[in-house]
């Protein structure tokens, strides 16, 4: 597959997600359109990693903070709204990196890293997952070294926590489990539906897209979507 760079409209991102702090580490590679926005990525990564998406989180890029700006917070500085940025704003190339951090009680750090661009691949529907290593972490365990304080209590039946954290997860959890199919299933249905919802509507006012309207496309080469230019954006 070609990796030169081409026109953003018709580009495809490979990415890979790296949960930092993690040995041996759990990670995703996924492809992604370049157009999405950082909103969006976040929503996608959220999929991918298994995670739940009831805690704040932010992206970082050079000296620049992304997210959703709080007015009332003044003391973590200036942070860019993630609706407005697109990756193809702030990710340039091959081998351009961010750091996504979901969670700030148990701070849990995604490296994200751009492996390729590439032209997107008739048939497929994008975002897609296309590879990666080992179950995600439950939510609120303690971020690291709870996750592997966790895991120990559940590999070990004379753990003093053992049939506490086992009743706490469910009764079983499985750390090297990782279905690829089971992340595109969550993946495209959601986006689909929102395909369906979008088709059915009657003469809608003109708009401004949400995030959801953009996902749910189809982001296949006979798309056609060209969208405006706009000016990058340079990581201090």
């Amino acid at each position: 597959m070609p990796t030169k760079k081409i026109e953003s409209s018709q580009e495809i991102y490979q990415i890979k997600i790296t949960l930092l702090g993690t040995s041996p580490p759990i990670w995703r590679r996924l492809l992604v359109p370049a157009e999405l926005t950082l909103g969006q990525l976040h929503d996608v990564l959220q999929v991918a990693m298994g995670w739940e998406n009831c805690h704040l989180h932010e992206f970082r890029i050079g000296r620049q903070r992304f997210g959703v700006p709080d007015p009332d917070d003044r003391l973590m500085g200036a942070c860019i709204h993630e609706r407005k940025v697109h990756l193809s704003d702030v990710l340039h190339e091959p081998g351009a990196k961010a750091e996504y951090t979901y969670d700030f009680g148990d701070s849990w750090e995604h490296a994200v890293m751009v492996e390729k661009i590439l032209t997107p691949e008739a048939g497929l529907i994008y975002p897609l997952c296309t590879d990666g290593k080992l179950h995600g972490p439950p939510e609120d365990c303690g971020g690291i070294g709870g996750f592997y304080n966790f895991l120990e209590a559940i590999r070990d039946p004379d753990h003093d926590e053992h049939e506490e954290m086992l009743e706490w997860i469910g009764g079983r959890f499985d750390p090297e489990s990782f279905s690829l199919a089971a992340v595109n299933q969550r993946l495209q249905p959601k986006f689909r539906s929102a395909r369906k919802t979008a088709a059915t509507r009657i003469a809608p006012k003109p708009k401004r897209a949400t995030d959801m309207d953009f996902l749910a496309r189809s982001f296949s080469p006979a798309s056609g979507i060209l969208p405006q230019a706009r000016k990058r954006i340079r990581p201090d």
